[in-house]
């Protein structure tokens, strides 16, 4: 049974365009498989289906592949996260109690806000210089520096 080329190329848009409705990002390497298949057959029309088929598992397998290992592989970024500011030292501009909340001054941004409302476990006055602690919500803990 010979297969023609377009029949590939049907298969493999038709997957791409699934992917749009599926959030999968997954078929997607599939269709591609599909479209590469397509133009070796076209390239070689007396090529078997059995091998067509192979090129196809081999193609979409390669593609996967290509995407997990070296395009996802990347590290996130971790300027914008909570984790990489907790340390930073900052100026208190209002003194804070345990039960009063204040304000600290970094001085460089930290995420976005050079100055964020403060809370902490002890009395510190205003001018003091204080370590961020954490982050919760849009609140820093500061602890004496």
């Amino acid at each position: 049974m010979e297969m023609q080329w377009w029949i590939w190329l049907v298969f493999g848009v038709a997957l791409i365009l699934l992917e749009l409705v599926l959030p999968t990002f997954f078929i997607l390497w599939f269709g591609i498989g599909a479209v590469l298949v397509s133009f070796i057959a076209l390239l070689a029309p007396s090529l078997q289906l059995d091998m067509q088929g192979l090129l196809w598992v081999v193609f979409s397998s390669l593609t996967t592949l290509l995407w997990f290992k070296v395009f996802r592989s990347k590290k996130p970024d971790v300027r914008w996260t909570a984790d990489s500011v907790i340390g930073e030292v900052g100026l208190l501009t209002v003194s804070v109690s345990p039960f009063q909340k204040g304000r600290v001054r970094f001085q460089k941004p930290i995420l976005g806000n050079e100055e964020w409302t403060c809370v902490a476990d002890s009395d510190i006055p205003a001018g003091e210089r204080v370590r961020l602690a954490a982050i919760e919500g849009n609140t820093a803990r500061v602890t004496r520096a």
